[in-house]
């Protein structure tokens, strides 16, 4: 008992005293360590806070220190740009042959004139093709008796080539020999051949078809011998009334991806503008109850089918009516509009709004109909030609004959053309009453599909004073883009927009046999393309300067070609064309000529000169120059169309002519780092079939030697090219010796490049000192290359380095950073140092690695008073000077950036001990507890 006591006295007295010690022990000890824990911490941030207070103080840079160095980063680039440019030197040889050059002033009423009689040629040797196709048409069908029973297989465009499963031709196809053209595209056809396209909806094996492609077999050899006299031509074609369409040369007709082809040559406007007169059209139709469901969708797709058969010359408007009559447009109430693609696009929408309901009642809607017509014929507006009434509906009860007896008869100047929509035909006669009586024409409609065929009937009845008179009226069509061709979707991303479009010359064809011609049959349209690039290369570039352009314009006010021009958009990675990209109106474009004095004028076809003070933009409209421009205008002769030029006054006033011989220009012209400009015609390479895969240097070097001595060249444009090619000839040697002289060569310099007006670049690459690159991909590999439009010589415009330059100061170089993003803004650095950069254009410089200052100046001549702009020449730095001033900036903030990190590292790990030396401190003390806890339990329970 006496030893258990005594061990149990030992216990009690470590964990009255011993253990209440140890625990005080180890929570002084954990403080300790906590406080000079904290300690270190105090003093780390008091040091830190020094130390930034430091860096902020470097960061204080007085004005004149950032001052001096603007100064010296505006000579160092300057001082670059003009060693590796040779700028000094190319102005310095132009200078050396002012003497012998010849200033002359550009006239622009002359030039005008001459550049519209040369379109007028052209168009007139289109229109002459055309009236050849329209009489060998006539005759042929003159000669041809029609056979009910008439069996002829022809070349389907769908099947030609085309084999069954046992290897054999197809009906219908057969062996077609196709090869690629690069006077058609590059497409794969048969120049000389045609062949014939069949709507899906059209079986055809109808004797009609069969028909009428036997009897159009006789254009194939005009085709050829029209292509043959003028090789400018592009397609020709013949669009039957009976729904063939006979194309030359031939191609493979491709269908959409549910193998049907919906193209329909009547549809188009080329022949429903040749097929009818121009005409004032009021669209009537009935909504009231009845006309509910399916009725109302074919009401709706027959107005929306007769708008499709309308064009600029036409005018419109459209009625719907029930127990009341209302306008589909209210702002249109009472008057006829325009049928452009804007207003037929607006009435569609319209009319998928409109809604059944109540009692239908004619009498009020074809009143109001008359009176529209009447009022304008009257005041001599519309079309001052046909007039009609387009009447859909799937009845009429009223008593309608009252109207015309008032507005219409005796003369029947107004048709009316009747749609009676539905299966039932209880007032089918009625319908066809009101028609008959009214020199219209009846057609029933009763299912969507009859839709199309039963429209088309009322531009046979409207040709048919033309087919009996014989108008063979020539017609042009609006600018339009081919959606037709299987590769549209390649030109359009590998020309530029605003020549992609064309027009078409069309002519009608009639029946001449006597029994018949009387009813006025018309057999269809003869017609062709002409694509306004072909047109335009008449106003050659470099006789308009570096500002300079032409443009075309209809009768109706409308753009047919302008540089300004941009009928498509980007739907994904898709271009596409705009809704309304063939009705840009003149004024939309030119919106400085605010009281539309130049649009009027032309408008009218007349001749005459305006100035106007204008701004311009270049690299895609993110910078702006401010130009007086001259204006040139006049009418070209035979067709509806107008000529327009502009001379922007200190760079198309004058051009400058030099001579050279053909031995020595030839010499320089051939060498590697020289091109030029192979959209500008300096030989006519499309003329000779053989000629056409020649690039524009290789035609002028086979022209200048006599191997080519049949070639059509500009020789004014030959001997400027050659007089340029010898003037800057000695820039190759002097950056080749810069290259060779890499000691000497400053970091970062990556290229140098001249243009001049004949269209004539040097191209030389600093980088890659090893070997020479003739064409070099600087910047990117798209910048300076054929597709990179903006920076070479096109139709539609100079370099924009070029053209930036000439609106600077000859001599004094302009320097810019061109990004590839679009939405990207440029930033200018100029030669009076006076700009300076931003923070955020430091970093956006620094982020772009490879990004380039171009810089630009221009070099004139000048004669007497008279100077003019010779060309530009240009460098391309990517490392400058620049980049150690930013480092000087930037030192303070990196230093200041690093330590924080370093001071938030350590605090971070300081942080972290403290916690887990608290987490270990409480561990113990919960330990130490639990052990006096269960010792305490021991003695009670046990002693």
């Amino acid at each position: 008992m006496l030893s258990v006591g005594s061990s149990a006295t030992v216990v009690m007295h470590r964990r009255n005293g011993g253990g209440r010690n140890v625990g005080v022990g180890v929570g002084m000890r954990g403080r300790e360590r906590s406080a000079g824990m904290t300690r270190i911490i105090t003093l780390w941030i008091i040091w830190s806070s020094w130390l930034c207070f430091m860096a902020n103080a470097q960061m204080k840079i007085p004005p004149e220190t950032v001052q001096q160095w603007a100064v010296s980063y505006g000579k160092q680039i300057i001082s670059l740009s003009t060693k590796y440019s040779g700028a000094l030197l190319l102005q310095k040889k132009y200078k050396d042959i002012e003497p012998t050059v010849k200033m002359e002033e550009v006239d622009g009423e002359e030039l005008v004139k001459k550049f519209a009689e040369e379109m007028e040629g052209m168009l007139g040797r289109k229109m002459k093709s055309v009236k050849r196709l329209a009489e060998a048409a006539e005759d042929a069908d003159l000669y041809h008796e029609f056979n009910a029973t008439l069996e002829f297989d022809y070349y389907n465009s769908m099947l030609i080539n085309s084999v069954d499963k046992d290897g054999n031709a197809i009906e219908l196809g057969g062996e077609f020999p196709l090869e690629e053209n690069e006077h058609f595209n590059k497409l794969q056809v048969n120049t000389l051949q045609s062949d014939i396209q069949v709507p899906t909806n059209v079986y055809n094996k109808d004797p009609g078809i069969l028909n009428g492609v036997y009897m159009s077999e006789a254009l194939n050899d005009v085709f050829v011998d029209n292509f043959q006299k003028d090789p400018t031509l592009t397609w020709q074609y013949f669009g039957s009334a009976a729904g063939f369409f006979r194309l030359y040369p031939g191609i493979a007709w491709t269908p959409d991806e549910n193998g049907v082809v919906t193209f329909d040559c009547r549809n188009r406007n080329w022949y429903i503008q040749a097929a009818t007169s121009p005409k004032d059209i009021i669209i009537v139709v009935d909504v009231s109850g009845s006309m509910k469901g399916l009725r109302l969708t074919i009401a709706k797709h027959t107005i929306n089918t007769i708008l499709d058969t309308l064009g600029e010359n036409d005018f419109v408007n459209v009625i719907a009516y029930s127990d009341y009559v209302q306008y589909v447009e209210p702002c249109f109430k009472g008057t006829l509009v325009q049928a452009d693609l804007d207003n037929r696009e607006h009435f569609k929408l319209l009319v998928e709004e409109l809604q059944v309901k109540g009692e239908g009642k004619v009498k009020k809607a074809m009143k109001e109909s008359f009176k529209i017509l009447n009022e304008a014929a009257s005041l001599g507006q519309g079309s001052l030609c046909n007039q009609a009434i387009m009447l859909i509906t799937d009845g009429a009860m009223e008593d309608y004959e009252e109207v015309f007896q008032e507005f219409n008869w005796p003369e029947r100047r107004v048709r009316v053309f009747t749609y009676l929509i539905g299966r039932e035909v209880t007032f089918a006669d009625t319908v066809k009453w009101i028609a008959c009586n009214n020199k219209g024409y009846y057609t029933h409609v009763s299912t969507l599909a009859d839709v199309q065929e039963n429209v088309m009937e009322y531009l046979h009845v409207l040709s048919r004073p033309m087919v009996i008179n014989h108008d063979h009226d020539i017609i042009w069509t609006e600018a339009y883009m081919d959606s037709a061709l299987p590769n549209t979707a390649e030109l359009f991303n590998t020309q530029a927009q605003s020549l992609l479009l064309m027009t078409s010359v069309a002519m009608p064809v009639f029946s001449k046999k006597k029994e018949t011609l009387s009813h006025g049959i018309l057999l269809g349209v003869v017609g062709t393309d002409v694509p306004l690039r072909e047109l335009m290369r008449l106003a050659p570039r470099y006789k308009l300067g570096v500002h300079g352009y032409a443009f075309l314009n209809t009768n109706n006010g409308y753009i047919l070609a302008h540089p300004a021009l941009r009928p498509l958009y980007k739907e994904g990675k898709k271009l596409k064309p705009k809704p309304n990209y063939n009705s840009v109106d003149l004024a939309e474009v030119e919106w400085e000529d605010t009281d539309e004095t130049l649009r009027t004028a032309m408008v009218k076809g007349e001749t005459g000169t305006l100035s106007l003070d204008v701004r311009a933009t270049v690299e895609k409209g993110r910078r702006v120059m401010f130009l007086k421009n001259d204006y040139f205008y006049t009418t070209i002769n035979e067709t509806p169309f107008s000529l327009g030029m502009v001379l922007t006054r200190g760079h198309g006033e004058y051009i400058f002519i030099g001579n050279v011989s053909v031995k020595e220009g030839l010499n320089d012209l051939m060498q590697p780092d020289v091109s030029i400009a192979n959209e500008w015609t300096y030989c006519e390479t499309d003329i000779d079939p053989h000629h056409r895969k020649l690039t524009q240097l290789q035609a002028v070097f086979r022209y200048l030697t006599g191997k080519e001595p049949d070639l059509e060249c500009d020789e004014k444009l030959l001997r400027q090219t050659l007089f340029d090619a010898v003037v800057t000839a000695p820039m190759e040697a002097y950056w080749t010796a810069l290259m060779l002289n890499p000691s000497g060569m400053d970091e970062g310099v990556e290229t140098a490049f001249l243009g001049t007006r004949s269209g004539l670049m040097r191209v030389s690459r600093y980088v890659g000192i090893e070997k020479r690159v003739a064409k070099p991909k600087v910047f990117s590999k798209k910048f300076l290359s054929p597709s990179d439009k903006e920076n070479i010589f096109t139709m539609d415009h100079f370099p924009v380095w070029y053209r930036r330059a000439a609106e600077y100061p000859a001599g004094k170089f302009l320097y810019y950073i061109p990004k590839e993003d679009t939405r990207d803004v440029f930033r200018d650095y100029e030669e009076d140092h006076s700009a300076t950069s931003s923070p955020d254009d430091l970093e956006d410089e620094e982020e772009a690695s490879g990004r380039m200052v171009i810089a630009t100046t221009a070099v004139t001549v000048t004669v007497g008073k008279k100077t003019a702009v010779a060309g530009v020449i240009s460098s391309g730095i990517s490392k400058y000077p620049g980049i150690q001033y930013k480092w000087n900036i930037a030192q303070p903030i990196i230093f200041v950036i690093i330590f924080s990190i370093i001071s938030i590292f350590i605090t971070m790990i300081t942080t972290i001990f403290i916690i887990i030396n608290i987490i270990f401190t409480i561990i113990t003390m919960i330990t130490t507890i639990f052990i006096i806890f269960f010792i305490t339990v021991f003695i009670v329970v046990f002693i």
